[in-house]
């Protein structure tokens, strides 16, 4: 009857390792962005705040995602009318948030334009 009692518990183990990998296996982590333009960097900046708050809601629900965890991450820039941003181009200083990283330049045709950029974990 040990015997059994001991087989009983290692069998008990070895379904709860299989179950903590199973659930590592799948949580992660996403990096999101949104770009908006804007007449004032104030604008652009909300803008592109609620862009990337707007890509982290959607992204959620076409996963079904339930608890999530939010970070700033510094996104690359998604200029519209540029292929890349020239570093002199930047307007300093970048904004951080809890939920988010955001960098603005001058734009081409809008004075401002930003990407935010944000991490999402499960």
């Amino acid at each position: 009857m040990g015997s059994f009692a001991r087989l009983c518990a290692l069998g008990m183990v070895a379904v709860g390792l299989y179950l903590v990998q199973g659930a590592q296996a799948h949580a992660g982590c996403v990096g999101l962005s949104g770009t908006a333009d804007g007449v004032n960097k104030a604008t652009a900046v909300s803008r592109s705040q609620i862009a990337v708050n707007e890509a982290i809601n959607e992204y959620k629900a076409a996963k079904r995602l339930g608890a999530t965890r939010v970070s700033p991450m510094r996104a690359k820039p998604q200029p519209y009318w540029r292929d890349s941003v020239s570093d002199h181009l930047f307007q300093k200083p970048d904004i951080v948030t809890a939920r988010s990283h955001t960098v603005c330049w001058s734009g081409v045709v809008s004075p401002f334009v930003c990407t935010s950029g944000a991490k999402l974990c499960w």
